[in-house]
């Protein structure tokens, strides 16, 4: 329901502020029919035409009836429109003067009351005002009457309540006198809430924006020491981090990788490089074992190298405080990688040279504890059993590289070399695979692939080579008694690897592994196969071949008859002659 005469607004200013009630001063606004200030009998009517109704008694104007010149604004801007619906007349009057009063507006004016320099104290009132406000008598609050029926009370009467409002020729403010205070003795920072210090020098309830902005002294704001220091220590930690951020990203983006200059300062460290590592991870490496200065320095030298990317993983004996440049040069060697490499088909007793030479372990170390350990570092139960075996390891160094480090001993790569073996030959089932080939044993799969290994020179000459193996161990081979008759093993019994050799002195040699002298496979593994061979050993061509020469020393060439191959040998006898000059 809407409220005439009322809406939501602010608290009434403080009769202090030079604003306050002014709304181009004629008094009390009698003309437009407001109630009179307090001191002025208030006026009360019954409109006939509200008789009928009943004007409900509004509890909310008891609080805005304590302040007059809200009433006079309000009532001044509503222009007294008409009642809404819903509203009640006015109540019945109170006082038994309300008749005369009532006949005494519709008459003549009453004569304004001036005080003692002219000033219109608003206490008289004018009947067509009166006349145009329908509510101009109705009772909203049902105040106490302070001295007969209908008076308004006086709500500047009391002690507490604020002085009346002065004339217009007397409402220039004057500033209050401030009492000078010292400031108190003490080490704790001064001002309260509010900004003033201490306790509120004026009322405790009134704001200190009411009191046009004055400041009471001592009530401006005083900073601690403290706070200010703490202030600019942040301060200077936020540009001086800012800085030194922005800084380094400069410097990293555009200024040139801090690098060394050199082949570096001579102590030698082993640099480890992970499989999979790229340029980047390879750098940060470096950088941490001391090599290069930054990890940047390494990247930028690889790439400018046009081999950089061909970085191989292993461990690199470096030495520290390279440049970039130097050591990238460095790991694009193969050479220069702490790693042993077994190759396809090298014999055990490379092997342990190499490994003495990287281990700098005097020579014939690694082959003495091969032979005395054999049986301690991880070989199957189907090897190193035949006490005729020359090396009971021989065939079981598997071919792949092999990293080195500080703490690698010979015991530790042997076993690591076993283990391969072992785990690939499981893999591929050599022990099933013996019986389907006719062979006695699994030794004699890794054997036969040694073979093959050791003359061949690829995958296809791996398979047919085998089948030459196998075609010349058949009881029903007249041609060379069942002998295969390899010049690889009279080499290997020799510990030696010649082409040109006296025939008829290898077939008069009596060694177990020498092929030209007994019949069937060697008593063990001349070599260490790769996969390529040991895969044809398990899968021969089956074309029938029986014999094999290289005419040229690059190309091998497969017959099934014995005339053929003599035609062979002897085209391979005269081709060197002419190499030899002869």
């Amino acid at each position: 329901m809407t409220e005439y005469g009322r809406g939501r607004g602010p608290e009434p200013w403080h009769p202090e502020d030079p604003l306050y009630g002014d709304q181009g001063w004629t008094g009390h606004q009698t003309q437009q029919g407001q109630v009179p200030y307090a001191g002025a009998p208030q006026q009360e009517y019954q409109d006939p035409q509200y008789q009928q109704q009943q004007y409900p008694q509004q509890p909310q104007y008891q609080e805005y009836q304590q302040y007059p010149e809200y009433q006079q604004q309000q009532y001044a801007q509503q222009q007294y429109a008409q009642p809404q619906q819903g509203y009640a007349p006015p109540q019945q009057a109170q006082h038994p003067q309300q008749p005369q009063q009532y006949a005494q507006q519709q008459g003549q004016p009453q004569q304004p009351v001036y005080d003692s320099q002219g000033w219109d104290t608003g206490q008289g009132q004018y009947t067509a005002a009166v006349q145009t406000d329908p509510y101009a008598g109705a009772d909203y609050a049902q105040h106490p009457s302070a001295g007969y029926p209908g008076e308004t009370p006086d709500l500047y009467g009391t002690a507490e309540a604020y002085p009346p409002p002065q004339p217009p020729g007397r409402r220039h403010l004057e500033p209050e006198p401030v009492e000078q205070e010292e400031e108190p003795e003490s080490d704790l920072p001064v001002g309260g809430a509010g900004g003033r210090d201490g306790e509120d020098d004026g009322d405790g309830d009134e704001p200190a924006g009411r009191r046009g902005g004055r400041t009471p002294k001592g009530g401006k704001k005083q900073r601690s020491g403290t706070a200010c220091l703490l202030a600019a220590v942040v301060i200077l930690g936020v540009v001086g981090g800012g800085g030194y951020y922005g800084y380094s990203y400069i410097k990293a983006r555009f200024a040139p990788a801090e690098d060394f200059a050199g082949e570096g300062a001579g102590e030698v460290v082993d640099v480890e490089i992970p499989k999979g590592a790229g340029l980047g991870q390879m750098g940060r490496i470096l950088k941490e074992a001391g090599v290069v200065a930054s990890a940047q320095a390494f990247v930028d030298a690889a790439n400018a190298n046009p081999r950089g990317k061909s970085i191989q993983p292993g461990v690199y004996p470096m030495s520290k405080k390279m440049s970039g440049a130097a050591a990238v040069a460095l790991m694009i060697d193969p050479t220069k990688l702490n790693v042993i490499t077994v190759t396809e088909g090298m014999r055990n007793s490379k092997v342990y040279e190499a490994i003495d030479k990287k281990l700098s372990k005097p020579e014939g170390t690694t082959r003495e504890i091969a032979l005395r350990d054999a049986k301690n570092l991880g070989l199957p139960a189907w090897a190193g059993n035949n006490p005729k075996l020359m090396d009971p390891l021989e065939g079981f160094l598997f071919p792949t590289r092999y990293d080195l480090s500080k703490d690698s001993t010979p015991e530790s790569l042997l076993k690591q070399m076993v283990k391969n073996a072992t785990d690939k030959y499981a893999e591929l089932g050599v022990e099933a695979k013996a019986k389907e080939l006719g062979l006695e044993n699994p030794l004699q799969v890794v054997t036969v692939a040694s073979l093959v290994n050791a003359e061949g020179k690829n995958h296809d000459d791996f398979r047919k080579m085998s089948e030459v193996v196998y075609n010349r161990m058949k009881k029903t081979n007249d041609v060379t008694n069942q002998k295969i008759e390899f010049d690889s093993t009279y080499n290997y019994a020799k510990n030696q690897s010649e082409i040109n050799f006296n025939l008829k002195e290898a077939q008069a040699f009596n060694n177990p592994y020498n092929t030209h002298f007994i019949k069937g496979l060697p008593v063990g593994p001349i070599g260490n196969p790769g996969m390529d061979a040991l895969t044809a050993t398990l899968n021969p061509d089956h074309g029938g071949w029986m014999f094999f020469v290289s005419v040229d020393g690059n190309t091998t060439t497969f017959t099934k008859t014995y005339d053929e191959h003599l035609k062979l040998v002897a085209e391979f006898q005269e081709r060197q002659k002419q190499k030899n000059g002869g």
